[in-house]
């Protein structure tokens, strides 16, 4: 995959057209993943560009704040120097504003695409129980079918909470434990029944599962938004 450094605006030379090839260069590669329904890392990824140059241009104190996992102290103080050193010089503000702006712009259309077959991908997408979900349902399995492929795969999951500027977010963490060949016997109660007698670290799982009439891209595609859906889902249902 093709990438942008975390501070790739203010890198070497600031050059609007140099700027503007670097970028165009990054958002063909994000497109061409995306026409193959591609996902991930790449929405991720220009999300990050795309607020890390908002952050720049607002408050370099809220870049600390909102990105401390991906930018580096060296990072940091790259940019603290040439912020600072913006404000005293209108020519560099002016190109490293122009620069902003073009990438901002094109970057909008760009995450506006991944969005949509985000958006699509999850109504595409079944969610239910599996049986009986228990009140603790932080762990489990999820059985996930992907549209023509004649197999449940099945992962572990396990749902963290972490705090992020005085916030509390869901994430899910996921392990492939195995997978079934779709069939009569091998249904989705069945499965669980067998996991429970095999698995004994989780007596009382909740198990969930996920279904897509289509088929997609199951690691950079399907699974990723699969998880987010289902974490979703089971805030939702818990509130």
């Amino acid at each position: 995959m093709k990438t942008l450094s975390e501070t790739w605006f203010v890198d070497g030379y600031i050059d609007f057209e140099l700027k503007k090839y670097k970028l165009l260069d990054y958002l063909q590669a994000i497109d061409h993943y995306f026409d193959e329904n591609k996902l991930y890392p790449q929405l991720a990824d220009i999300i990050f560009h795309y607020n890390n140059l908002i952050a720049f241009r607002e408050n370099k104190q809220y870049l600390q704040q909102q990105f401390p996992k991906r930018l580096s102290e060296v990072d940091l103080n790259k940019l603290q120097i040439i912020y600072e050193k913006m404000i005293k010089d209108d020519e560099l503000m002016q190109e490293l504003e122009d620069i902003i702006r073009y990438a901002l712009e094109k970057m909008r259309g760009t995450i506006k695409g991944g969005r949509e077959i985000y958006d699509f991908v999850e109504e595409d997408m079944k969610i239910a129980p599996v049986g009986i979900i228990p009140l603790s349902n932080h762990e489990g399995y999820i059985l996930v079918n992907n549209g023509d492929i004649k197999e449940t795969r099945v992962y572990e999951f396990h749902i963290t909470i972490f705090e992020k500027l005085h916030e509390k977010y869901r994430a899910m963490r996921t392990v492939f434990i195995d997978s079934w060949i779709r069939n009569l016997v091998n249904t989705h109660e069945s499965i669980k029944s067998e996991l429970i007698k095999k698995r004994n670290q989780l007596p009382n799982p909740a198990v969930y599962s996920v279904i897509s009439k289509k088929t997609f891209p199951l690691e950079e595609t399907l699974l990723p938004v699969a998880k987010r859906s289902l974490v979703k889902y089971i805030t939702e249902r818990a509130a």
